[in-house]
């Protein structure tokens, strides 16, 4: 059974870009009793960005805190729970420019948000959509871009789009042995089609050398969504014998 929705939300162009990343990098930060989930034996690290329209939190709108920004950098984790494999995403870093939200995600979920000023510019028209998010870090403007053409669709079921789409959970480590399981409900997403990306960051201050390195390489792929309302439940508590890091590819 689900538990209670605490926040409400339109996450509205998502801009994707999909690096493939060796697993060991990604070991540290697998949380307890999760592992990390494989597609075709690749492990994915990606870049987001995307805006955050009519949020509410249990119903409630904050006065200037319904719609603003996010950029993060995630990676693709699974368990097993009761017999259901439950598909999610873990976070390196997420970014916002509310310094409110920040502190509630770090309070409540134990994501590791960080507050930047950021700003945002989408571009359509018939035959082309844009999607242009930047961020000032250390007095440097960064940006992640993501063009796509004519209408959005469905991404094939088994597809790498659809494998980077389709993950309903959220995973926070809390402690040692302790991770906060989420739930976070939307359909599927439409894609628009023929992608491309453009990234200019200084990913060694953000992230660390070892995520630098991976995103300096050319992307795997890169995405250009529409979104949809979402729903994020409140997170359960639930301990593990031990952590389980890199899974299997098989």
């Amino acid at each position: 059974m689900s538990l209670p929705v605490f926040l409400t939300a339109h996450w509205r162009y998502l801009a994707m870009v999909n690096y493939e990343i060796d697993p060991q990098i990604l070991s540290p930060f697998v949380p307890a009793g999760t592992e990390i989930d494989y597609f075709e034996g690749r492990t994915f690290v990606s870049l987001v960005g995307f805006l955050f329209e009519d949020t509410r939190v249990k119903g409630w709108a904050i006065p200037g805190h319904q719609n603003f920004e996010e950029l993060n950098l995630r990676f693709y984790v699974r368990r097993v729970a009761d017999g259901e494999v439950r598909r999610g995403v873990a976070f390196i870093k997420e970014v916002v420019p509310r310094f409110a939200v920040t502190a509630v995600a770090r309070w409540l979920y134990g994501e590791n948000y960080v507050t930047h000023p950021m700003r945002h510019n989408i571009l359509t028209d018939d035959e082309q959509t844009q999607a242009d998010y930047e961020w000032k870090h250390r007095g440097r403007w960064n940006r992640l871009a993501v063009a796509g053409q004519g209408p959005p669709q469905l991404a094939d079921p088994s597809s790498e789009e659809a494998f980077i789409t389709e993950h309903y959970w959220g995973y926070t480590q809390r402690s040692a042995k302790t991770t906060l399981e989420y739930e976070v409900a939307h359909p599927s997403w439409r894609l628009w089609q023929n992608c491309t990306a453009e990234v200019d960051c200084d990913a060694t201050s953000m992230y660390g050398e070892a995520f630098a390195e991976v995103l300096r390489q050319a992307p795997s792929s890169c995405l250009l969504a529409d979104g949809s309302a979402v729903s994020v439940h409140a997170g359960s508590r639930w301990p593990s014998a031990a952590p389980t890091r890199t899974g299997s590819p098989n």
